[in-house]
This record gives structure tokens, C-alpha cells and sequence, in this order.
């Protein structure tokens, strides 16, 4: 399980970088690693939906952060 949530704090911060640059520049740095197919674009950012999903799961389920106050 700790496996899985450091994999998708990776998916969703290498996806941010790819953001970042889209809203810096205007070019889709993600599509041109899929170079240039939609249905492999599509996927990927299905897995980022997920990535995002599993970690909202892990915050509710795990409450990381109830200790900081």
C-alpha cells in the first residue's frame, strides 16, 4: 500500500510538471511524449484520474496529517 501511494504522488507530480509546462509555453509536452496519440494521451490521463483518486481515498482512510495540529 505504501508502494502504491509514493507511485501515485509520482504519476501526479511528474503530471503537474507536465502542466506547468502547457501553461508556461502553450505546447503539450504530454502529448508529445505520446507522440501525438490521442488514445495513449487519453489513457494517461485516465491513470492521473485514478493516481488522484487513490490518494484522496489514502487521506480519508489514513488521516496522515491528524497529528499536526
Amino acid at each position: 500500500m505504501k508502494l502504491t501511494t509514493i507511485l501515485a504522488s509520482a504519476i501526479l507530480i511528474l503530471f503537474g510538471f507536465f502542466a506547468t509546462v502547457y501553461a508556461f509555453s502553450g505546447f503539450s509536452l504530454l502529448l508529445f511524449v505520446c507522440a501525438g496519440n490521442v488514445i495513449v494521451y487519453r489513457a494517461l490521463l485516465s491513470l492521473a484520474g485514478v493516481a488522484a483518486a487513490w490518494l484522496l481515498f489514502w487521506l480519508i482512510a489514513f488521516r496522515p496529517l491528524r497529528f499536526l495540529s
